[in-house]
């Protein structure tokens, strides 16, 4: 697909995160859904069963280094998935439950750090094996997969 000249994605994914990426040629559209108000969604696949503590302390903050700098983090969202998740499987193998359990668990931003969800899972004791953003605002990922490409029309924050 040939983008229109000037396009830009809204936000990054590092190099071992999947999912959801908006791309826009519109500025100001970038800068609003990059800004503390536009809530964006996670699935995370975490070394261990998860545990109730873990997920409160989620919840109400916790502290990551950012560029050498301790930063505690906003409350946000986080609650336990039931099922895991269906993805396809990655290019890349993670593990397999040899290693013992994974959990997964939902967990809803509205800031961005550099590598913020991984550093919170971390600090927690429980560190990520797999990383999806799955929502932005009222975007989702759904059925999408890699690579595919569809034009948002009308997009809502």
């Amino acid at each position: 697909m040939d983008f229109p000249e000037g396009t830009m994605s809204i936000g990054r994914l590092d190099e071992d995160s999947e999912g959801l990426l908006l791309l826009t040629t519109c500025g100001k559209m970038s800068a609003r859904v990059r800004s503390n108000k536009v809530e964006k969604e996670y699935y995370v696949q975490v070394d261990g069963l998860i545990t109730a503590e873990a997920i409160i302390a989620l919840q109400e903050g916790v502290e990551i280094g950012i560029k050498g700098t301790k930063y505690l983090t906003n409350p946000c969202k986080v609650h336990f998935l039931e099922e895991s998740p269906q993805f396809p499987e990655r290019a890349k193998k993670i593990r397999d439950e040899r290693h013992g359990p994974t959990s997964w668990v939902s967990i809803t931003i509205t800031e961005g750090k550099f590598r913020q969800v991984k550093k919170m899972t971390a600090a927690v004791g429980f560190p990520t094996l797999r990383l999806v953003r799955y929502r932005i605002a009222n975007e989702y990922l759904e059925e999408m997969l890699p690579g595919e490409i569809y034009e948002v029309v009308n997009f809502k924050l």
